[in-house]
């Protein structure tokens, strides 16, 4: 019988990005860190949409742009990544609903990536506005 040990320091952060008003993704300081964020000059990720479940996405990260990639930006210690037409391709409502993507590493063949599971939490009016 075979077992694998599930390492508690891959669980210490929890790991998130939140579509905001603008449409772009922007990452929480944990989880810039945990992709690399910084560490090399360029970053790029790509996205890849779940075949079963249209609201689950895939973030594969990277640092080539391979014309299928978005570029990482950076303001201040905040990393973001224009994903306005993306989201709004999807149909995603960004704008009347906070989009809060809880993330996870997982392994699928022999790619690591981040699955993107969509939390959405009302906005009030006035945050709307």
């Amino acid at each position: 019988m075979g077992y694998t040990i599930l390492s508690a320091s891959q669980f210490t952060s929890k790991l998130k990005a939140t579509i905001h008003t603008s449409g772009k993704l922007g990452f929480t300081e944990a989880t810039a860190k945990e992709l690399g964020f910084g560490e090399n000059a360029d970053n790029f990720i790509q996205f890849a949409q779940d075949d079963d479940n249209k609201e689950i996405l895939y973030l594969i990260n990277g640092t080539i742009d391979d014309g299928d990639s978005f570029r990482i930006s950076k303001a201040g210690k905040y990393y973001y990544v224009n994903s306005k037409l993306l989201f709004d391709s999807l149909g995603i409502d960004y704008v009347n609903q906070t989009v809060i993507y809880d993330m996870i590493k997982i392994k699928i063949g022999d790619k690591e990536m981040y699955k993107m599971t969509p939390r959405l939490l009302k906005k009030s009016k006035q945050e709307t506005e």
